[in-house]
């Protein structure tokens, strides 16, 4: 029987790649979950014709994680066949905006806490349920290692990371019980639309994030999504810092000179 998997903001980035890889490997139903319908179900078409030894079905909900009501009503009408999740992926998050705190908008703010922190919550809240009543599951929580450091003019980004980071270790101690894992993966750089959001459809200002190094892809993260799913049942990865080699830390990048 295959395992059901949920993955949020998957029209694009890590979800994406992570929709990619798991329906690649086979032995998964996959839900996919974004705001932009038309690419949800080109994704969808996509993923059910994706090559694999098991083929799985692909279920796509358009859903905001910002808007409470949608995420508990399309997880409650989920139909019986879709109810056994195994595990969900918490990817949907973005930043806005890199401005010095006095000079920040208040919007931006609070468009990054309502998607990375509360939109988080609103979806763990509706599936861990289906989780316990299992008495198994497995919860990744797509963090950043702007979770783990402040830097300049991350002020909000970086505290909606951090709230990711100790919510992943309370998710991990109150569902200890019920045999519930819970990994927290936090990427460092890496090329995805992530800088495009950020600088507002900048693109010269997003692609000079890039230069002089090779970023992470958005397959490296779905690569290490999809091991730290794939092991043994006794096995947890408790959290994964990720970053491409020339990044040492948030503050730390060595680029070569063009």
């Amino acid at each position: 029987m295959n395992k059901i998997i949920l993955i949020t903001g998957a029209t694009s980035g890590f979800g994406e790649a992570c929709a990619r890889k798991f329906a690649a490997a086979g032995g998964y139903d996959i839900i996919i979950t974004g705001r932009r319908k038309e690419r949800l179900e080109a994704l969808a078409t996509s993923l059910r014709s994706a090559p694999s030894g098991q083929p799985g079905k692909v279920l796509p909900l358009v859903f905001d994680v910002q808007d409470r009501a949608a995420v508990f009503s399309a997880i409650s009408q989920l139909p019986a066949d879709w109810r056994k999740i195994d595990i969900l992926v918490n990817n949907a998050g973005l930043a806005l905006g890199r401005d010095l705190f006095q000079d920040a908008s208040l919007d931006d703010w609070e468009t990054m806490i309502d998607t990375n922190v509360k939109g988080l919550l609103y979806v763990s809240k509706a599936v861990t349920p289906l989780l316990i009543e299992q008495n198994k599951g497995h919860v990744i929580n797509i963090g950043s290692i702007a979770g783990k450091e402040v830097y300049e003019k991350g002020n909000v980004y970086c505290a909606s990371k951090y709230a990711v980071d100790a919510i992943s270790k309370a998710m991990r101690i109150d569902l200890l019980k019920h045999h519930i894992k819970v990994t927290a993966i936090h990427p460092g750089a890496a090329d995805t639309e992530f800088s495009h959001v950020r600088f507002k459809g900048d693109q010269a200002q997003a692609q000079k994030i890039y230069e002089g190094y090779t970023p992470l892809s958005a397959e490296d993260i779905a690569d290490t999504v999809f091991y730290c799913a794939s092991l043994p049942a006794h096995v947890c990865i408790n959290e994964v810092n990720i970053t491409c080699t020339a990044q040492a830390s948030s503050f730390y990048l060595y680029k070569e000179q063009l």
